[in-house]
């Protein structure tokens, strides 16, 4: 069997091959009437048309040869008849230079084979693209699965589920933008660059400005920018945005990372909670083999008693934020079905408006489905006293070596100065959220290009 070096180095005499005899193997222009798929479901026998794609299989010998072709819509089965009608020399290129990976470009008419296979009849054919290195027959080819990241278009290729599931992906974000648009709510962009990072705890990634000559962070969160927006009059805001945050990489975490966050002035946590778990139900909706039942109403659970159920510890407030939080990493697998956690511990969520009645718990939830979290959302803190002290609290929380406590932000206190309206907001993983949806256990399935290792 041929190693890919030396298949590489045949395919580049064909090329040369081609170049000699005046054929351009990488033209500018190509030239198609329908797509594969258009194709296909609008088949019409005796129908002269021209189709492009790459080449997926040849099969045949003597003067007759089929081949299949792909152009990402749709696959179509194309037939070589040497001169009758192929142009006796488009079949001898074919035969001589084309290979299993290579675009094409070909002129015809429509029929059906004795097995009713919709096929085109080619008159004539044009090399659209020479492909120097073989496509593999099989995914199995490919043992180590970090491959499969690292060269996702092979995987693509290769793999019509993995494309399936990105397609999906594309469909969810534009449900989500559909909701958000019919209830009114704006879709804006907030800085990737901010000179000071903040609206989560997380350790933010570092760069620098030449011309400036001073240091930025690359957003951990787009939080206080839409605060910001809606103390300058947006009632409803909200950003698909790409986070980063300097942290491990494991099933559910990606350094880079994509995020919807939306605002809604005059609102509150328990509104929002009724409007996720409706969107979560539309989007549900959407994949019909769904593992998770968003069908039914979701369930509300108290994270103090969660925690409490699970260790019999009944006096929570004794233990640190960081205690409390290492002990419900355990309980979290265990969360199946759609799960609204409320009733956080103030320290937890720093920008968050305290629970009416009880000033040591936030009105926050966060919700849990898959043993996954799902979505994070706040009645949002706009006190600017409460907030300059959590701020404070956060500071010194970092002076004494928490590497993800928040920084003080004078500017973001300047705007809650002038006033934020009471306000819901709500933060939703979408890589997470695909990944429960579609059934895959690890968030690099999701992401087109995970963040990986760099090759030695």
């Amino acid at each position: 069997m041929a190693s890919i070096d030396e298949i590489r180095e045949t395919r580049i005499k064909k090329l040369q091959a081609l170049e000699k005899r005046g054929v351009n193997p990488y033209p500018t222009t190509a030239h198609y009437d329908k797509t594969l798929f258009d194709a296909s479901k609008n088949f019409k026998e005796e129908e002269s048309l021209g189709l492009v794609g790459r080449i997926m299989g040849i099969r045949g010998q003597g003067k007759i040869v089929f081949f299949d072709f792909d152009d990402g819509t749709g696959k179509f089965q194309a037939l070589l008849k040497k001169g009758e009608p192929t142009k006796e020399e488009d079949f001898e290129l074919f035969t001589e230079f084309f290979d299993i990976g290579d675009f094409i470009e070909v002129k015809g008419t429509l029929f059906l084979t004795k097995q009713n296979e919709k096929t085109i009849l080619v008159e004539s054919l044009r090399m659209l693209s020479k492909s120097l290195r073989p496509l593999p027959e099989k995914w199995h080819g490919l043992s180590d699965t970090e491959e499969r990241f690292r060269r996702r278009y092979l995987d693509l290729i290769s793999n019509p589920e993995v494309k399936r599931r990105f397609v999906l992906r594309t469909m969810i974000v534009s449900e989500i933008r559909k909701i958000l648009d019919e209830s009114g709510f704006l879709e804006v962009e907030t800085p990737v660059l901010q000179s000071i990072y903040g609206g989560a705890s997380a350790e933010p990634f570092a760069t620098h400005h030449n011309a400036l000559g001073k240091d930025f962070f690359l957003r951990i969160s787009d939080e206080l920018y839409l605060k910001r927006l809606m103390a300058g009059g947006f009632q409803k805001v909200y950003e698909i945005a790409r986070d980063f945050r300097n942290e491990g990489i494991d099933t559910t975490h990606n350094p880079e990372f994509t995020m919807l966050e939306f605002y809604e002035a005059y609102s509150d946590a328990t509104k929002q909670r009724a409007f996720v778990e409706q969107m979560m139900k539309r989007l549900s909706a959407l994949v019909p083999d769904c593992q998770i039942n968003f069908g039914k109403p979701f369930v509300v659970k108290k994270y103090m008693d969660l925690i409490t159920e699970k260790t019999g510890i009944k006096d929570l407030f004794k233990h640190s934020s960081k205690e409390l939080d290492d002990m419900f990493k355990k309980i979290r697998p265990e969360i199946i079905e759609p799960t609204f956690v409320v009733d956080y511990p103030v320290d937890m969520l720093p920008l968050t408006k305290r629970k009416e009645g009880d000033k040591n718990l936030v009105d926050a939830f966060q919700l849990y489905a898959g043993g996954i979290e799902l979505a994070k959302a706040f009645s949002e803190l706009n006190d600017p006293i409460d907030q300059r002290a959590r701020f404070e609290k956060q500071e010194k929380n970092k002076k004494e070596g928490d590497k993800e406590a928040q920084l003080l932000d004078e500017d973001f206190l300047e705007a809650m100065e002038y006033g934020i309206p009471p306000a819901g907001g709500v933060g939703i993983g979408i890589d997470r959220l695909v990944m429960l949806l579609t059934g895959v256990k690890n968030i690099k399935e999701v992401i087109l290009f995970p963040t990986l290792k760099p090759r030695d």
